[in-house]
């Protein structure tokens, strides 16, 4: 990594409180919620595999998303010293290199517990955590591009840990149908992780992370933001409707229609009303995942 170790701290170990803090258990519940979508849309009765689900929800949550956290700040510490200089690294409150070592021993405890949901859990968990590495570790560093580093956030967030579910209760690849909506939710989720760039804005202008904020300035990608996280929507509310879903079609839009109310809001003021569009317009967002999950299951198409 070239990201040099200059930050110091006269601590030799890190506070329970600050790993804690590292870890980050508020963005926890994206890939959480993803892969119980996945589960309800396998069809599978939860059951029939408490264990799995149990795991996979301690997997994407508290180990891949926390260990993923842990190396993000390891690698954007000093980004996090202009944006945030009160975060765990760049504070000292968690000391020398105790980040990184965190973030690896959890890769390789998501590795373990990744094995016991079978080769297509397991082999999940390895595309989660190169991914984790990849989007914030140099050489690849794919946070510099603003189109590639949400998207693959996205992904992980959104559309692995929701294939990941359906796979693992039903034992072998998902359906399409399941896939399309899982990778549909992922893209737009793409419009939510650039939403999340506006609050490191100033640090990655002046390190060079071309973040959509960057490139483009807050209020035109604020504008593209919206329409990549509308435009998946409307496509999950025509297939609902061609599989003859129509109650959960309408549910979908209805959320849909709330988004476009809050979009307008955030887009009077992106910089400022973006963590407040974060708290209120992915409540629909998410809560229209689950919906359409449902819809799969009704259908049988796990």
């Amino acid at each position: 990594m070239s990201v040099s170790e200059t930050l110091q701290s006269d601590l030799r170990y890190p506070a329970p409180r600050a790993v804690l803090r590292l870890l980050k258990p508020i963005t926890w519940f994206p890939p959480i919620w993803a892969y119980l979508c996945g589960v309800v849309a396998s069809g599978a009765p939860v059951s029939s595999a408490p264990f799995l689900v149990l795991v996979g929800v301690v997997l994407a949550g508290p180990v891949v998303c926390g260990m993923s956290q842990a190396a993000n700040d390891w690698c954007d510490r000093h980004v996090d010293a202009i944006n945030e200089p009160d975060r765990p690294i760049p504070s000292g409150a968690v000391p020398g290199r105790w980040g990184l070592w965190i973030a690896l021993a959890m890769s390789g405890l998501a590795l373990g517990l990744g094995a016991l949901l079978g080769p297509w859990g397991f082999g999940a968990t390895v595309v989660g955590v190169l991914a984790a590495w990849a989007y914030s570790a140099e050489p690849v560093r794919l946070k510099r591009s603003g189109i590639w580093g949400p998207g693959l956030v996205g992904l992980c967030y959104e559309g692995l840990p929701w294939f990941t579910g359906a796979a693992v209760l039903s034992s072998g690849a998902p359906s399409w149908p399941v896939v399309t909506l899982a990778a549909l939710y992922a893209l737009g989720a793409h419009g939510i992780m650039t939403l999340n760039d506006f609050k490191a804005l100033e640090g990655d202008r002046q390190t060079g992370v071309n973040s959509l904020p960057v490139t483009l300035g807050p209020a035109r990608a604020a504008r593209v933001a919206c329409w990549v996280m509308a435009l998946p929507q409307v496509a999950v509310v025509a297939l609902l409707l061609g599989w003859d879903r129509p109650w959960h079609a309408a549910a979908v839009a209805a959320l849909l229609l709330a988004q476009l109310w809050a979009m307008r809001v955030l887009l009077s003021d992106p910089k400022g009303r973006a963590p407040w569009y974060n708290a209120t317009g992915v409540t629909f967002y998410v809560t229209g995942m689950m919906i359409s999950a449902t819809a799969l299951r009704a259908m049988g198409a796990g």
